[in-house]
């Protein structure tokens, strides 16, 4: 996007926003950091010695969908019970609010010409952020129907969108506005040539986080709406919009809860994970196989991360109320 427009849309918070680190947590004093795990001898080469897990940012109330942006060395996400899209700049640190208000935001992303793709719940839309700062509504209904509250949504190479549409949004005032919900928990996908919807999978209850292979031939999917939760992965068609062959992956531990994830170039699925036995709060990370090799472990619940930094080898890490950051040694597939 056009520096003119970011900076017109940062607006400095002088309220609980802060890089500061709280007194209740500290990085550790130890190489290698004891928090991440290596629970199969195959991770062990994602695992730099030399770093460590990174507090930089806090003060928050739910973040979620942290998006990277290169070409301006900041990231995004979503804050969703406060409204608003925050802001951190890699150059110096600084933490302001870039967005207020968000329409409770949830997910975002970029789509392949580097703009901001965002998922919001109270308006019940997804929507892209134009090189001016205007806004651009990608979808808000379905078959004449309004959506439920779009969750994440990922891009793919052919310049669709794709994303999951649960009824969290609609369920309380706390991360959007009480609806009767009107389609069921799909997932779709944004022709950009249409300008239309298709629904790909229609028979998830509440899919969540998603993310496709490296080279597009598989969508992973998490299915929120059973106990345990599940990662669903499909086969994706060779023209690219349709999905066949699901089944489940990986079944989470009794109360573990996966909720976003993303893929390295290794294939290997980095998710956030947590509210269940102390010490799963944070990222656990599986091979393509569905093998749990790593994890990273935080103080608090891990909803959603991303891939930056200059290499896409830094993990950003959307702790409930704090932003948390590791450089490993990979990188971050494209599209996510």
């Amino acid at each position: 996007m056009h520096r003119r427009a970011f900076l017109a849309s940062s607006v400095f918070s002088a309220l609980a926003l802060t890089s500061r680190i709280r007194a209740d947590w500290e990085p550790s004093q130890r190489y290698p950091d004891p928090r991440i795990k290596i629970l199969d001898p195959s991770f062990t080469k994602y695992r730099l010695n030399l770093a460590k897990v990174e507090r930089i940012a806090t003060g928050l109330r739910w973040s979620e969908g942290p998006v990277w942006f290169g070409d301006g060395r900041f990231l995004l996400w979503s804050d969703i019970p406060n409204n608003r899209l925050v802001k951190w700049e890699d150059e110096t640190g600084a933490v302001s609010v870039f967005r207020k208000p968000s329409h409770n935001s949830n997910g975002n992303t970029r789509d392949r010409q580097g703009r901001l793709v965002t998922c919001e719940h109270e308006s019940r839309r997804v929507t892209r952020t134009e090189y001016d700062g205007s806004i651009t509504v990608i979808a808000e209904q379905f078959e004449g129907k309004p959506l439920n509250s779009p969750n994440d949504a990922v891009c793919k190479s052919d310049g669709s969108i794709w994303f999951t549409d649960p009824p969290f949004g609609i369920l309380g005032y706390y991360e959007g506005q009480i609806a009767k919900p009107q389609l069921p928990t799909n997932v779709y996908r944004w022709d950009p040539n249409s300008k239309k919807l298709m629904m790909v999978v229609g028979d998830i209850d509440r899919p969540n986080g998603l993310a496709f292979s490296p080279d597009e031939s598989k969508l992973y999917l998490v299915e929120a709406g059973v106990s345990p939760r599940v990662i669903r992965v499909y086969e994706v068609s060779k023209n690219g919009t349709e999905l066949s062959n699901g089944r489940t992956l990986i079944t989470a531990e009794p109360d573990g809860t996966p909720d976003g994830m993303r893929v390295d170039v290794d294939g290997n699925l980095w998710v956030g994970w947590g509210m269940g036995k102390e010490g799963l709060d944070g990222v656990s990370i599986f091979n393509p196989q569905g093998t749990l090799i790593g994890r990273i472990e935080l103080p608090e619940r891990c909803a959603n991360l991303c891939f930056g930094g200059r290499h896409r080898n830094r993990l950003f890490m959307c702790g409930s109320t704090s932003m948390y950051s590791l450089f490993v040694n990979t990188q971050g597939a494209i599209g996510g």
